[in-house]
């Protein structure tokens, strides 16, 4: 393979087969989790990113030092910068997306935050991937039917703004996470991809805690819980198994998947909150999910040499 290829390829629409549909399927359960479990905290958001990056990453090393161990011969320090550039888009990502939701209405951060896959598919564009007219019209769909779910209302106002602004570069920074965790994965384990992103992450959070003044400990023994809980579902079920299938069907796959969180994310919240979904959630729903099946539909098949899992 050429070093063109090399730097092309993990960025390409691969379509998913039945590992890869199973294993984004449990991420996406587990993701669903992470928006109302989160509601229930009553800490700060900073500082939940913060345990659930931290956690993650202590709870992977286990799986690096014992089942993978193998994959670190020959490993060198340059080879865990592009983990470390995907740590530091995914903190940036926590940075830009969580203020935004004090700022703007929840409804329009959520429906801005989930335009990552296109900025994925744009960045593959740019890099030289074709990608096919059914893929940009399935991105469409999917992302017009997330705000459909959303029920995005316009809030006019310097803050409001300001707001959606953050959302829109947490999306941005959420495709930067998914465009260096893809190239990482080349070369890196899951495992030891996911400990390094995970620590870079925290420690950069922690330092913006630090600067904040936003405490991370003395939370309730519920807070607590609910912070193991959302590690569990949303860390470990949810972004580990999501970064085990970037390597096979690229970050716009990945990101579409996340997208899927919308309307989980609504099932969860009306079974934990008794929330009522907005009017437009089904046919939102349908058109998130016709959206998924239309780029799926036009990924090229995976090539058979799948990288170190």
């Amino acid at each position: 393979m050429s070093a063109g290829t090399a730097a092309v390829d993990p960025w390409a629409v691969h379509r998913p087969g039945a590992r890869d549909v199973g294993l984004m399927a449990v991420a996406v359960v587990g993701i669903s989790f992470s928006g109302p479990l989160t509601a229930l905290v009553t800490t700060s958001f900073l500082a939940i990113a913060f345990w659930r990056n931290a956690a993650g990453a202590a709870l992977l090393v286990p799986v690096l030092l014992g089942r993978e161990r193998g994959t670190l011969t020959g490993l060198r320090p340059r080879d865990l910068t592009t983990s470390v550039v995907a740590g530091l888009f995914l903190a940036a990502h926590f940075a830009a997306w969580l203020p935004s939701l004090s700022m703007t209405t929840v409804a329009a951060s959520t429906a801005l935050v989930t335009t990552t896959p296109i900025w994925t598919a744009l960045a593959a564009r740019v890099s030289g991937v074709q990608l096919p007219v059914q893929v940009w019209t399935g991105l469409a769909l999917a992302v017009v039917g997330a705000a459909l779910i959303a029920g995005v209302d316009v809030a006019v106002s310097l803050e409001a703004l300001a707001g959606d602004g953050l959302a829109l570069l947490g999306a941005i920074c959420a495709a930067g996470y998914m465009l260096a965790g893809a190239r990482a994965r080349t070369r890196l384990a899951t495992s030891a991809y996911s400990v390094v992103c995970y620590s870079t992450c925290a420690v950069v959070l922690a330092v913006a805690a630090l600067v904040t003044t936003t405490p991370l400990a003395g939370f309730s023994a519920r807070d607590w819980w609910l912070i193991a809980a959302i590690t569990v579902c949303a860390q470990i079920l949810g972004h580990t198994l999501l970064n085990l299938v970037l390597s096979t069907v690229g970050p716009t796959v990945v990101g579409l998947a996340v997208l899927l969180e919308v309307p989980g994310a609504l099932l969860v919240a009306l079974v934990l909150l008794q929330q009522t979904p907005p009017l437009l959630a089904l046919p939102g729903l349908a058109a998130v999910v016709t959206g998924v099946a239309l780029v799926v539909r036009a990924g090229r098949p995976p090539t058979p040499v799948e990288p170190v899992t």
